[in-house]
């Protein structure tokens, strides 16, 4: 049976889609943009400033289904730009510094509302 989570510390979603689905003892968090969900604003600035906003959205919802960013198995990551792989490494280095997950990382043609990065998680959930 598939459960849904939402929290109000990530952005709400924007269609219809959850914010995260679990099933079994695995969490799918759906692609996270750079938007504050306090603000409802897009974070201005670098891809290093969109990465870290598009982490901590994710590490919130993960927290709301009981994972967490330690507990994330597999990752995807959109780039509008393959050119800025380097500066969105180094954000998401500190967010997975031991124990890396697996991950996929490509250049979308095009993200949603021209965001600069989108990613989205697999997790285990105790």
């Amino acid at each position: 049976m598939k459960q849904i989570f939402r929290t109000d510390n990530a952005p709400k979603p924007v269609g219809p889609y959850s914010q995260a689905v679990r099933t079994g003892n695995l969490v799918f968090v759906a692609g996270q943009g750079p938007t504050n969900p306090a603000t409802g604003q897009r974070v201005s600035g670098d891809v290093q400033a969109e990465t870290r906003q598009v982490l901590d959205n994710l590490k919130a919802i993960l927290q709301a289904a009981g994972s967490s960013m330690a507990q994330v198995v597999k990752v995807n990551c959109y780039l509008a730009d393959m050119n800025d792989f380097q500066a969105m490494n180094a954000v998401y280095a500190e967010y997975f510094a031991s124990d890396p997950p697996a991950r996929t990382t490509i250049q979308a043609a095009r993200l949603p509302g021209d965001i600069r990065v989108e990613i989205d998680v697999i997790a285990e959930v105790d």
